[in-house]
């Protein structure tokens, strides 16, 4: 019953601050749009209808003989041979076929019964290179509405695919280093004495690494992917919550409750896990933000320097480094600026909201 009502009150608290909770609502729902990336931008149609078959290039491969054409090899659904095929139901058909009727179409493209296309509503992905009538990085029109970088791709594409790695790495490196960090800061302030003494030792020459030469080398020895940088980052991202866990763990370690827990048999990991841990979650909390928000950044960063992710990713750091090299095309800029700033500022509400909820100080009403 008591957990029922703290739950409930922490729910309450969080949705007492307004800023935090809609900040969540608005993250939640472009996180949610951004998880299906492959529906919203990409170069592929969503679904084909030919000679009374369906078709999913979405989800699967096919090849150019599968709609009449002459190469084995995957469909160019972008071409206006391939769309003239599946359209007019054939290659003796497409002769035809008005081509004025494909140019002038949007996201569905259709004739007769005999076949159709549905596009994403973005008809590019992340690495299309479009055919432009001008020099790139060409301006927002009405086909690429944030623009184009230099090398021809939609700024809008990449940022719909940016926005959910950028995502997903900070996610995965903020469990990681939670897992590592709360752990070790509890087994410091629980135990104390020469284990607390050696793990200090340690933290201290780990803390003192200087963790962007580490990556600049294991990326001059190896190929960059997203699972070995979300270790490295890993790697040094922990540290940061040790303090703050093993302060709170030293503190309570002698509280009476716990003696009392301790005199009575339990085991050290019930006490830790169960009566010190929850205490010691509102001073975790505040950290969190600064995991996340760094996380994100640095993977900005080591993308902007070029030792992060290969190009072949769709890298938020990237585009910034274009929008540098490239001042005369301001659009890349600020679809990157804009980006940040949104994405960074509703994470930090929405830790703000978390850790005002488990505070027990915060009563809002």
């Amino acid at each position: 019953m008591f957990h029922s009502y703290l739950s409930k009150r922490r729910i309450q608290n969080f949705k007492s601050n307004k800023r935090a909770f809609w900040s969540l609502i608005i993250f939640c729902f472009l996180f949610f749009i951004s998880i299906f990336s492959e529906f919203l931008a990409n170069e592929r149609p969503l679904i084909i209808k030919y000679k009374d078959s369906f078709y999913f290039p979405v989800f699967s491969f096919y090849s150019e003989t599968t709609f009449g054409g002459d190469f084995k090899t995957e469909a160019i659904y972008k071409d206006i041979e391939v769309q003239c095929l599946i359209i007019s139901g054939g290659k003796e058909e497409c002769w035809d076929f008005p081509e004025k009727i494909i140019k002038e179409t949007n996201n569905i493209t259709q004739s007769s019964d005999k076949g159709w296309i549905i596009w994403a509503p973005i008809p590019y992905s992340y690495n299309t290179i479009n055919d432009l009538d001008g020099a790139a990085p060409s301006s927002p029109d009405y086909q690429h509405w944030l623009g184009t970088d230099d090398t021809s791709r939609d700024v809008l594409a990449r940022i719909v695919y940016g926005f959910r790695l950028s995502v997903f790495f900070a996610i995965l490196v903020t469990l990681i280093s939670s897992v590592i960090g709360i752990t070790a800061g509890a087994i410091q302030g629980y135990f104390g004495g020469w284990i607390d003494l050696s793990f200090q030792r340690l933290i201290e020459v780990w803390g003192a690494t200087p963790s962007l030469y580490i990556i600049i080398i294991v990326a001059a020895i190896w190929q960059m992917n997203f699972w070995l940088l979300v270790f490295l980052m890993s790697l040094f991202s922990w540290t940061a919550l040790v303090g703050v866990v093993r302060a709170e763990f030293l503190r309570a370690r002698n509280f009476e409750y716990v003696r009392a827990a301790r005199a009575l048999g339990v085991s050290n990991y019930k006490i830790m896990s169960r009566h010190i841990l929850p205490n010691a979650m509102v001073a975790t909390l505040t950290m969190l933000p600064f995991i996340v928000t760094g996380a994100i950044g640095s993977l900005a960063a080591l993308d902007f320097i070029g030792y992060g992710l290969p190009a072949s990713y769709p890298s938020l750091g990237e585009l910034t480094l274009q929008a540098k090299n490239n001042l005369q095309a301001p659009w890349l800029g600020f679809s990157a600026f804009f980006t940040f700033a949104i994405m960074l500022s509703l994470l930090v509400f929405i830790f703000e909201g978390i850790r005002d909820a488990f505070d027990p100080r915060k009563i809002f009403k």
